[in-house]
């Protein structure tokens, strides 16, 4: 995701721009000319010199890197360090925000891509930076205000919504097709003969090369389907029966045991966040 001064070509691309400030904020809209272009879009596979950490105020993002993938909903942020890979598909996100971090101030922020939790703290600091006009001349005070807001990002906790994609081609049409419909409730061993593994070793694989057990895996995939499907406003028994299970009930109780709250609570809480 580019980040340029609206109306003024000449202006620098920021998410490359190695002279200037350590952080510098910007608001987005799906609008022409926005500094953060949202709305619903697909941003291929690209990279950037400075760090980027971006959230949505609504609607979703979902972010693919050569490690896997994750689901970005309001009230959480996604970081990923200077130079990673990385691909973004935004649906009906109307407003957001994009932090770029210079390389030399990232030693604190993790290493890897990952979402992290925003609080009202943190967000409405995000939104006062984004309203400076000069991005690239920080006065002393700005300066002092930025040193704050990364360490707040630095104390950001991280958010369990990464999902391990396997490398093993086989393994990676298995994944892609529960991705594709998961509420295929069928068996390893089931879908691991239709993509000619052998039972076994598509256990072992899975293991080895997301860190998961097929049963963690797949309850990681609905969950994350769940939070993009809830953050679109998809009533939670229909959420329930899209990702296969029997009754509202059973998914409210996965739900809970994975984030602390039920559905309800949870969309409770992003209301509250705008």
């Amino acid at each position: 995701m580019r980040t340029r001064q609206p109306d003024s070509p000449a202006s620098p691309d920021y998410s490359e721009l190695l002279d200037g400030p350590a952080l510098c904020v910007f608001h987005g809209a799906d609008a022409p000319g926005s500094e953060f272009r949202l709305g619903s879009r697909e941003y291929d596979w690209h990279a950037h010199a400075r760090g980027q950490l971006f959230g949505v105020d609504s609607g979703s993002m979902r972010v693919h890197t050569d490690a896997g993938s994750w689901l970005l909903p309001p009230q959480r942020a996604g970081w990923i360090p200077a130079g990673q890979r990385h691909q973004v598909s935004v649906a009906d996100a109307a407003s957001g925000w994009v932090a770029l971090v210079h390389p030399d101030a990232a030693a604190g922020l993790p290493a890897a891509p990952c979402v992290l939790g925003v609080g009202g703290l943190l967000r409405g600091m995000v939104l006062r930076a984004a309203g400076w006009p000069d991005k690239l001349s920080l006065d002393a005070a700005q300066s002092r205000f930025a040193a704050v807001l990364l360490d707040e990002i630095e104390a950001a906790p991280r958010e369990p919504l990464h999902l391990p994609w396997p490398r093993d081609r086989r393994l990676c049409r298995l994944a892609q097709a529960l991705a594709d419909d998961p509420a295929d409730n069928r068996s390893l061993e089931a879908l691991a003969v239709q993509a000619g593994l052998a039972p076994r070793t598509a256990q072992r694989l899975f293991a080895g090369e997301t860190g998961l057990g097929f049963t963690q895996w797949r309850q990681q995939l609905r969950l994350i389907h769940a939070l993009e499907r809830l953050s679109a406003g998809q009533p939670v028994a229909q959420v329930a029966d899209a990702l296969g299970y029997a009754t509202p009930s059973n998914f409210i109780a996965m739900f809970k045991r994975a984030y602390g709250m039920t559905p309800g609570r949870y969309l409770q809480g992003a209301a509250a966040a705008h």
